[in-house]
């Protein structure tokens, strides 16, 4: 099948937990059969929510001190 997007791209279908996932290669468009969103929501509610460190990512960037300004000793 044609993505419906780009119109020239084939869509590639892919199978994951169950759940048919047609996506487009080029423009990265995602599109689900009929009954597939469903399967998606009916899992989330079923599913506790993920921890923070299991997101993928962890936040590693702290803030640095801000240059003091001859203005923080006007307001200070």
């Amino acid at each position: 099948m044609k993505c419906p997007h780009c119109t020239t791209s084939t869509l590639v279908i892919t199978e994951r937990s169950g759940v048919e996932i047609d996506y487009c290669p080029h423009c990265r468009g995602v599109w689900l059969d009929r009954g597939e969103l469903d399967k998606l929501i009916e899992r989330s509610l079923h599913e506790p929510p993920p921890s923070h460190g299991s997101l993928g990512y962890e936040r590693t960037a702290t803030r640095r001190p801000r240059k003091s300004s001859w203005l923080s000793d006007i307001f200070d």
